[in-house]
């Protein structure tokens, strides 16, 4: 192998976090970049089939990467979406309690998002939640007005625009393969050829894990999907949500409950649940991978998540069969839903980290290995937080790539 490469760095996955790390790269003098991706297009899993959310920073535990994170990258994204033209809305949202028993867990909301420096979050009651949303049911709850929706599909072409106009590379249907070690770089095999590099980031998403056992790290996480399932409000009641409305989650799971959600769009989403996926990008209730099935069922980790969660495994299974425990369990935020107001959503895939004693990992998750560095956990808010991700994994490359100028 000679000194001539074909980049300094390599990028594993042409999601939204892999892009905006590349974006954050490419200000470092003369370095050579390229992102692979895959599908045929960038942007095409967790990034394409998200609600556009723009997370402010309230349910994450103070200290945390993700509070950081994302209470940084939300400045860094609306910045970006300015200077590029890029619409998006600071719309806010509600938080709605409609139990005593969820008023805790609503004041511990309320405390990280102050701690987080969220501003001008208000507490509110019934006839105050009416105010913003007359058609929601409450006891109590707050405003959020930092929390905003944008399309982060066009935030990420815009990332791969800009690395291409500053002659970096982003290439799609190249999925990685393998990698081999030589004294001075790395050879990094795809589906279409070979790749020559001195370094090697890996933001695989759904695949990061395999990436990082390909490229030797050993770990004792495993990626387990979940699919979310959405229905929308038909167009003549899209005048039932104004913006977003949120319920007060489940503090044991890394997951949100089902919400409405404005869009950037017009369109009005409801839900998600929260499925085992029977294949890694499996969209749809039929899609079965035996190579992904026997991964997660093989894994010890998901054997003792299901003998602690399988009565709330199976509701969520019926909730995605039967239409009708869908619309019950939206008809707690908002009485007025009826089956026929909704019409068949998309659905979207979360990578979800799962140790091998069955924790969820819920904060982001940055491994280092010799020439490499690898993320393997980074679920909602990463896509609010991806240009701060994307400076973190930054820093960690400027401390240990060596990144002078070829």
């Amino acid at each position: 192998m000679s000194d001539s490469y074909d980049c300094d760095i390599i990028i594993v996955g042409g999601g939204i976090v892999g892009l905006a790390t590349a974006f954050v790269l490419s200000r470092f003098p003369g370095v050579r970049l390229a992102v692979i991706e895959a599908e045929q297009t960038i942007a095409a899993h967790q990034t394409g089939n998200n609600s556009g959310v723009i997370h402010s920073g309230l349910y994450y535990r103070p200290g945390s990467l993700k509070a950081t994170n994302c209470v940084n990258g939300r400045r860094l994204l609306l910045e970006f979406c300015q200077q590029h033209h890029i619409d998006y809305e600071q719309c806010g949202k509600l938080v709605v309690a409609t139990h005593r028993d969820e008023l805790p867990a609503l004041n511990e909301l309320e405390r990280r998002g102050r701690l987080n420096g969220l501003s001008g979050i208000k507490r509110l009651n019934q006839a105050q939640l009416n105010e913003y949303e007359p058609h929601v049911a409450g006891i109590d709850g707050l405003l959020v007005p930092e929390t905003g929706i944008v399309d982060f599909v066009a935030v990420a072409k815009k990332f791969a625009e800009l690395l291409k106009k500053t002659g970096h590379q982003v290439h799609t249907q190249q999925a990685f393969k393998g990698l081999q070690r030589r004294s001075n770089g790395l050879i990094i095999r795809t589906t279409q050829g070979e790749f020559q590099a001195k370094y090697l980031i890996n933001c695989a998403g759904l695949q990061s894990d395999r990436v990082a056992r390909s490229c030797g790290l050993r770990s004792n996480l495993r990626i387990v999907p979940f699919r979310g399932e959405y229905y929308q409000l038909k167009p003549e009641k899209r005048y039932l949500v104004r913006n977003l409305i949120y319920p007060v989650p489940d503090p044991k799971f890394p997951f949100l409950g089902v919400h409405f959600t404005r869009m950037v769009n017009g369109k009005v989403e409801a839900g998600p649940n929260a499925v085992l996926a029977f294949r890694r990008e499996g969209y749809r209730k039929a899609d079965f991978s035996a190579k992904d099935t026997f991964e997660t069922f093989s894994f010890p980790g998901f054997w003792h998540l299901a003998a602690k969660y399988w009565r709330t495994g199976i509701g969520e299974f019926y909730r995605s069969f039967r239409k009708g425990a869908f619309v019950k369990a939206l008809q707690k935020l908002m009485p007025a839903i009826t089956a026929s107001d909704l019409t068949d959503g998309g659905a979207g895939v979360r990578a979800q980290a799962l140790t091998a004693d069955g924790k969820l990992i819920d904060d982001f998750h940055i491994l280092q290995h010799p020439q490499m560095i690898h993320v393997l956990n980074a679920p909602s808010p990463a896509a609010t937080a991806s240009i701060s991700i994307g400076e973190t994994i930054a820093a960690l490359a400027k401390k240990n790539f060596n990144l002078i100028p070829t």
